[in-house]
């Protein structure tokens, strides 16, 4: 699959102002992301991994630059253009699940699609196609508590999935796994990459270097350099 950007940040910034102080959560970057490939995004606690997710997936602004997304600027959007662009193109995956306790594995996949007005019958289709795909069609009536880490964290991802978004945001998607579970995870997010989406994963786990078509190296606010996977290896 020919690879295409789907993203693009030209010189953006984050900057907080607290009291008389100025944080610098993300120094000026510039990068782009493309569909088809598995972007990992590492850096030590604090060093504006998560800030740079944020933007990426449009949940927070820059203070400065700008955010392209399919050839179109971000930056200038309202609050609400942004929510709708970020509930019908982005998936989010998170460390530690987020799944809604009461509600079986099936229900918890439906959210999304309940929320962007799909029918009961429709979502509930959608919903178990996700879980089928990554193998959980036995656990889709199965509540969170009776389903193991990385069971929670294959149905997180079909639920991020389960509204075909373009981009899939991973948060420490395998912190609280083990290496069986996270092995799996991974693959399976390497997979969704070849198949097509524009996968970004953060992590400080150097361990995951190998899942990926390109690593990004975040510290103190600075993405200090962008290099592929063929290249790190050389």
């Amino acid at each position: 699959m020919i690879s295409e950007e789907i993203m693009r940040l030209e010189a953006v910034e984050k900057v907080y102002k607290i009291g008389d102080s100025t944080i610098t959560a993300l120094a000026k970057t510039s990068l782009s992301l493309e569909s088809g490939k598995l972007t990992l995004i590492m850096g030590p606690s604090g060093s504006g991994k998560t800030t740079l997710l944020s933007i990426l997936g449009f949940v927070i602004y820059p203070t400065s630059g700008r955010v392209i997304y399919q050839g179109k600027s971000v930056s200038a959007m309202g609050v609400n253009a942004l929510a709708d662009l970020r509930l019908r193109e982005v998936g989010f995956v998170f460390q530690q699940f987020n799944l809604i306790e009461p509600l079986s594995a099936l229900e918890n996949v439906m959210q999304p699609l309940r929320l962007q007005k799909e029918s009961l019958a429709t979502a509930r289709s959608k919903a178990m196609a996700a879980l089928t795909a990554l193998g959980l069609a036995d656990r889709a009536h199965n509540l969170p508590k009776k389903l193991s880490g990385g069971q929670k964290q294959r149905v997180a991802i079909a639920r991020a999935l389960v509204t075909a978004p373009a981009m899939l945001l991973c948060d420490e998607p395998t912190a609280a796994l083990d290496a069986k579970s996270a092995t799996q995870v991974m693959n399976e997010l390497q997979a969704l990459a070849k198949g097509g989406k524009a996968v970004v994963v953060v992590s400080h786990d150097l361990r995951l270097r190998k899942f990926a078509d390109r690593t990004i190296y975040v510290e103190e606010g600075i993405v200090s350099n962008t290099v592929s996977n063929e290249a790190f290896y050389k």
